[in-house]
């Protein structure tokens, strides 16, 4: 991206030239323009004059004719009631301009103007997804760091030389005066009369977003912390309307959330109404050929709506939350496959109706009861503990059944980490950071397809000692040793902190929907689940102690068998819903517990998973079949 210069000469030509009645019939086009004017004169003009007096004629002058412009841009706007209200405040605008008015004064006025231009053509000034700067990132180094430099301070090799030169993006008291919208408005647009190009047909409005909010970054300090501002207050104002309203502080926090903006703390009609806005706005760009950006929002509208109500859509009716879910990921597929507009707008209707009908059961608020929140806390920790405790159990069984009490220790250190980790995972996305549904999913997927790579080797790994002459001959290599020992630890971290953090999401849903009345019954269900728990643990560990080596040995192996092909399955749907892989419904049933989804993607990893424990033990039955023979000979 080239460079943006402070006096915006960019303008100029081009908008002489394209801002007759006819060239701006549309009305979209005229408003984005007219914002752009009002944003350079509110950033800039500050700069023009000084108590009364042009510190820089030049640009003074450029000044005078961008607001001939504007009122050109205003004038072929479609006449509403707010119309000639924005013509006589451009008029307003430029006497003010004319007579030399104080920079504070003539930057409010258009910073006004914009606000009401932007109320009475309803232009959205937010984005349909929350930005995420660290999308921005390798953006900016791809299309801006040549010139503006890997820091954004205008130093890149290709802007030296340039006329004007890159634009300083760590101008603190510049970008002050420029909204979030301001720079997306601004990457998309280009700037014309210097090398900075429009970027609307090669990176789609999420990108346009992130890559803003990742430049709003240079200028704020991220060790911020406190109320969140809204995502429309993040987009529409700037950090110098914050300081004048709520002073220094405020500001200095609106600049930390614009560069990192949180997610919003919704009710379940928000977030259900927000799915549906955003999938619309989905199917509209699906309409006008932009695949890429129909499929981003389809994601969005998904992970930052719908996800976040599926655990207390689960706790009344699981069955309406697995339809939603098939819905919305019947749209995406839709999207993916490129099916014609009317078939993907008939399963964004159908899609639209399942969501309807979640939203009605949830502010219903129908069957909350004290004997459902039992269940429901009992069985969102039995559900997502259950697998890390047999992974657990079958470890802590394995060693102390061979008297390997150092890697028990190992062991107990990795999931006593993990709580740790977990809870402060939960504490940094409630209170620091934003965490978003993107990144939860990836998270779960990338440890979910690890742990099941882990338990898979640890299986087979038992299987190839079962006998207590092979079991003996390793007893005193590699276990004993640091690599062995933080090999087992490693994998019981893995297996705790996969779940540890969603269960807690889940339990904060539960939590209130449940209301103060049920909260009691929140920690009964939840004590009562970790009881259960801790008695399968006990169970295994006792009973495995009344088993032979060799049986015991190939019980366990076949346990974590199959909870490898449980992980592979769980993973892979994990990073389905996060977008980064597609899916394939087949006619298949399910079963949530096993990790069985009618997938064939989800399916295929968990036949590549069996196809690999028949591979590994054909090779370990084959081993040992030699040994025999080679001993009987």
């Amino acid at each position: 991206m080239q460079s943006r210069r402070l006096n915006f000469k960019w303008l100029l030509v081009p908008l002489l030239a394209l801002c007759s009645l006819t060239a701006m019939a549309e009305p979209a086009e005229g408003t984005a323009q007219a914002l752009h004017l009002l944003g350079y004169l509110g950033a800039d003009y500050p700069a023009t004059v000084a108590r009364g007096e042009v510190v820089d004629p030049g640009e003074y002058h450029e000044q005078l004719e961008f607001l001939g412009v504007l009122q050109g841009l205003v004038l072929a706007l479609p006449a509403n009631e707010h119309h000639d209200q924005l013509q006589a405040g451009v008029a307003r605008l430029r006497k003010q301009v004319e007579q030399r008015a104080e920079g504070a004064a003539v930057s409010l006025q258009a910073r006004q103007l914009a606000a009401l231009l932007v109320s009475s053509y309803e232009v959205s000034q937010a984005p349909s997804i929350t930005p995420d700067p660290a999308r921005g990132a390798p953006l900016f180094a791809q299309n801006c760091a040549v010139c503006h430099g890997a820091t954004g301070a205008g130093d890149g090799p290709a802007g030296v030389g340039l006329e004007p030169p890159p634009a300083n993006l760590r101008n603190a008291a510049r970008l002050d005066h420029l909204s979030l919208y301001d720079i997306y408005n601004t990457i998309g647009l280009g700037v014309e009369g210097t090398e900075m190009a429009a970027f609307a047909d090669q990176l789609d409005e999420r990108q346009r977003w992130d890559l803003a909010s990742y430049i709003a970054s240079f200028t704020a300090d991220s060790s911020r912390n406190g109320n969140p501002f809204g995502i429309a207050s993040l987009a529409g104002q700037t950090p110098a309307e914050v300081e004048a309203a709520q002073g220094k502080a405020a500001a200095a926090l609106f600049r930390a959330q614009r560069a990192a903006p949180p997610l919003e703390k919704r009710g379940a009609a928000q977030l259900i109404g927000h799915t549906e806005l955003t999938l619309t706005k989905s199917l509209k760009a699906y309409r006008d050929g932009d695949k890429e950006q129909a499929y981003d929002l389809s994601v969005g509208a998904y992970l930052e709506g719908f996800e976040l109500v599926e655990s207390a859509l689960d706790n009344i009716d699981s069955v309406q939350r697995k339809t939603t879910e098939k819905s919305l990921m019947a749209y995406r597929q839709a999207l993916q496959d490129n099916l014609p507009v009317d078939e993907a707008a008939q399963r964004l209707a159908h899609a639209k109706t399942e969501l309807d009908k979640s939203a009605a059961l949830l502010d219903s608020g129908a069957g909350m009861s004290a004997s459902l929140t039992f269940i429901s806390s009992l069985l969102i920790l039995l559900r997502e503990g259950l697998e890390a405790i047999l992974v657990l159990a079958a470890i802590l069984a394995f060693l102390r059944n061979t008297g390997q009490e150092q890697a028990v220790r190992s062991v107990h250190l990795g999931w006593g980490v993990a709580l740790l980790a977990g809870f402060g995972t939960w504490a940094l996305a409630a209170y620091l950071i934003d965490v978003s549904g993107a990144q939860r999913e990836l998270l779960e997927g990338a440890t979910a397809l690890f742990a099941s790579v882990m338990v898979l080797w640890l299986g087979v790994w038992m299987h190839d000692r079962r006998h207590a002459a092979a079991w003996q001959s390793y007893i005193n290599s590699s276990l004993v040793g640091g690599g062995g020992r933080f090999g087992f630890a490693l994998l019981a971290f893995f297996s705790v902190y996969r779940e540890l953090f969603e269960v807690i999401l889940f339990y904060e849903t539960l939590w209130l929907q449940a209301g103060p009345a049920g909260h009691n019954m929140v920690f009964a269900g939840a004590g009562v689940a970790l009881v259960l728990l801790l008695g399968v643990a006990w169970v295994i560990l006792r009973g495995s102690r009344k088993l032979p080596l060799a049986t015991f040995f190939t019980v366990n192996a076949i346990l974590l068998c199959v909870l490898s092909v449980v992980f592979a399955g769980h993973g892979i749907a994990a990073l389905q819903e996060a977008g980064v892989l597609s899916t394939r419904p087949v006619n298949f049933f399910e079963f949530d517990w096993l990790g069985v989804h009618a997938d064939a993607y989800s399916l295929s990893a968990q036949a590549v998973a069996l196809i690999a424990i028949a591979l590994l033990y054909g090779r370990s039955w084959s081993k040992e079949r030699q040994r025999l023979q080679t001993r009987a000979g």
